[in-house]
């Protein structure tokens, strides 16, 4: 049994390994991060179910840009054994393909519930509540 100090210490490093992996397009590391039956909201209109159906969505969404950077806040954590419910601010700069004058920076908050498989912290549910949205072009 881990205490709750190294509880707290595992669920944040697992939004760090999100962002890097996100930033990196490190695609196996990014789907090791979530449970087979995830639930994500607030990224498209409807909900998404599974891995299987969110996986191939978001790989197509970061495909499109040439790089991004994620950067989060301290996360705010409340564990209830192998469960813990977790809201993580963020900004994240996007550079489209192929357009090097252009930025799109994201304000938002990731509400992200996480649960214990094996030894391992895994995203569960993921829900992305948008703060403000903004592309700026230096043309």
């Amino acid at each position: 049994m881990t205490s709750e100090l190294e509880d707290r210490v595992a669920l944040q490093d697992v939004m760090s390994r999100y962002a890097v992996a996100v930033d990196e397009k490190d695609y196996e590391a990014y789907r090791e991060l979530f449970t087979e039956d995830v639930h994500v909201i607030g990224l498209t209109n409807d909900d998404m179910h599974g891995i299987k159906v969110f996986f191939p969505w978001w790989k197509e969404a970061i495909d499109k840009y040439d790089s991004t950077q994620h950067l989060f806040s301290p996360m705010l954590a409340t564990i209830e054994g192998d469960y813990a419910r977790t809201v993580s601010n963020l900004q994240a700069l996007h550079y489209p393909k192929g357009d090097p004058n252009t930025t799109v920076t994201l304000w938002a908050s990731y509400k992200t519930d996480m649960r214990k498989v094996g030894v391992d912290w895994k995203i569960c549910r993921h829900e992305l509540v948008r703060r403000g949205l903004e592309a700026k072009s230096t043309d």
